[in-house]
């Protein structure tokens, strides 16, 4: 923060949210708003620093030499049944946890979202939704958005929708399972991460943006004015 690293601590929850404390001046950050609540640096906000959600095997396509962080001593004996955890997860019919400061009914407490944050606007776009759809576009912020899932993996990833100094609009292609998706203007290909491989806009990369996983009572807590992503509301390709 102002150019000088914190060390956070796990120090609290509220509205059902965790809250880190800093070692250098004391002061509480919400996490899911990213902002300090109480302390010297009270109202600064920390800036989300890029990170893709995704599976082993499509990050180490990505990163054949990555490094893995070796387990403490007696977690590695765990993995297996956390894994199993995850993989089952919080039924979305559970109740959202009690001291929320707010609960929004448009969608089921734990119903998984991708939130994303663009000029002061904001919209959820459910998990079950964009497994069905696979690439979907919106307007947020004043700005065309894409969103791209990729279901052998699970990842998403969401871009700035312009590129060539032009706006775009974009379609999966067939059988790609949302890996590669098409604009309709140049029918240039595109990889799921923003990169044109193939026609006129080969070369080109669209401005990423970073999503947040979240459950819907958390995302919606401090979102309060939030959109949820429905495909009969998104708007139609031209």
């Amino acid at each position: 923060m102002d150019g000088k690293p914190l060390e956070f601590d796990d120090a609290d929850v509220v509205g059902g949210n965790e809250v880190f404390r800093d070692r250098e001046t004391g002061s509480r950050w919400q996490q899911s708003s990213l902002q300090a609540i109480s302390g010297p640096l009270r109202g600064k906000r920390l800036q989300l620093y890029p990170f893709l959600l995704t599976d082993w095997g499509e990050w180490k396509r990505l990163h054949p030499e990555t490094l893995v962080l070796k387990p403490l001593p007696g977690y590695a004996e765990r993995i297996p049944e956390v894994n199993a955890m995850i993989r089952v997860g919080v039924s979305d019919q559970a109740a959202a946890p009690k001291g929320l400061l707010r609960v929004d009914s448009r969608l089921r407490p734990h119903t998984m979202i991708l939130g994303l944050d663009v000029i002061g606007a904001s919209e959820a776009f459910p998990l079950a939704e964009l497994r069905k759809a696979k690439v979907v576009q919106v307007e947020l912020g004043q700005e065309a958005i894409v969103v791209v899932h990729q279901t052998d993996s699970d990842s998403t990833t969401a871009f700035t929708a312009r590129a060539g100094g032009r706006e775009l609009h974009f379609k999966p292609l067939t059988n790609t399972g949302g890996t590669e998706l098409a604009d309709r203007e140049t029918h240039s290909r595109w990889t799921a991460y923003g990169e044109c491989i193939e026609g006129p806009l080969k070369g080109s990369r669209m401005r990423p943006l970073i999503l947040e996983p979240e459950y819907w009572f958390a995302w919606s807590e401090f979102h309060p004015d939030t959109n949820i992503f429905r495909p009969e509301t998104s708007p139609k390709a031209p």
